[in-house]
């Protein structure tokens, strides 16, 4: 049977542990540099209607069509190694595994993540993140969707959720009510896009960066 844990704190990846904003940027330079400005408005738009079909952020398919668009340029195989080679372990955000080793002490700690099912772990294997969680990882199309099957695979008298999209944090907060504590870190485009915070409640705790989560004493929960 599957332990029961006191608390469980549940950790969001990008923009909450890693600066995927960051790793964005650079692809977008190295793609203007490459094959031109041009090329790189036409990967993000591709990168948006992927985003739309699929409900996360697909990757490897906006690769795959940005590819075929671009056949007869012998440099595409270069994108792909570029993004497979990315150095994803210096995107970590300051004290990023401190913060979580910090947690640890009251609960265990997991990833809960949205992604495709092989450039999402590519991405947690090439950060470190499989190995400082222990390989313990949720990686969902829309985690907001499947708490029952959070509920199962790590089953906990409370929960702790790390997350830079407040619209997440809600939905849970909604759903599990006060059997869930919500962290909000400001960090990433999605926390600080008024569009995206406006008509939703504030999260339980508001921190302006990951590294913030050591100030905090959760031995009450």
């Amino acid at each position: 049977m599957t332990e029961t844990h006191k608390a469980v704190f549940l950790f969001d990846v990008d923009d909450t542990l890693l600066d995927n904003d960051r790793m964005k940027s650079d692809l977008g330079d190295y793609v203007a540099a490459t094959f031109g400005d041009a090329a790189r408005d036409e990967l993000w738009a591709i990168y948006e209607e992927q985003r739309d079909k699929h409900g996360y952020a697909d990757f490897l398919g906006t690769l795959e069509r940005f590819r075929l668009a671009h056949l007869d340029d012998m440099r595409i195989g270069q994108l792909a190694n570029w993004v497979i080679d990315y150095p994803f372990a210096e995107r970590l955000f300051p004290d990023a595994l401190a913060a979580v080793r910090h947690v640890s002490q009251w609960g265990l700690p997991v990833i809960l993540t949205d992604g495709d099912g092989v450039y999402q772990p590519h991405k947690l294997e090439r950060a470190g993140l499989i190995t400082a969680f222990d390989g313990r990882v949720l990686n969902y199309v829309h985690k907001e969707n499947e708490l029952d099957a959070v509920k199962r695979a790590f089953p906990a008298e409370h929960y702790v959720l790390i997350d830079d999209k407040l619209s997440v944090l809600d939905a849970v907060k909604r759903a599990w009510g006060d059997k869930v504590t919500t962290v909000f870190p400001r960090q990433g485009h999605y926390a600080n896009d008024p569009e995206k915070l406006k008509d939703l409640p504030p999260a339980d705790i508001e921190i302006a960066r990951i590294a913030e989560l050591m100030t905090h004493d959760f031995s009450t929960l």
